[in-house]
């Protein structure tokens, strides 16, 4: 169990990280504009393309943010 609680652990500390570059990405590209020259990815034009494509899914897109939410958020 103590093998599974530490893989767990990196998991969660990987996906917080994953979180705070997307953040820091989101925030440089409202800073320099769209096409930040170091980053090469239109980040908030991504994340924009993944909410519609959530919003225009209904019932399943509520069901996958409920649930991206709830592994983002949890402790």
């Amino acid at each position: 169990m103590q093998i599974l609680e530490t893989i767990i652990a990196f998991l969660r500390k990987i996906t917080e990280l994953g979180v705070a570059l997307l953040a820091l990405a989101v925030v440089l590209q409202v800073v320099f504009g769209s096409p930040v020259p170091f980053i090469k990815v239109d980040v908030i034009g991504n994340l924009t393309g993944i909410i519609a494509t959530l919003g225009s899914s209904g019932l399943v897109g509520l069901i996958a943010a409920s649930v991206l939410y709830a592994v983002l958020n949890k402790k």
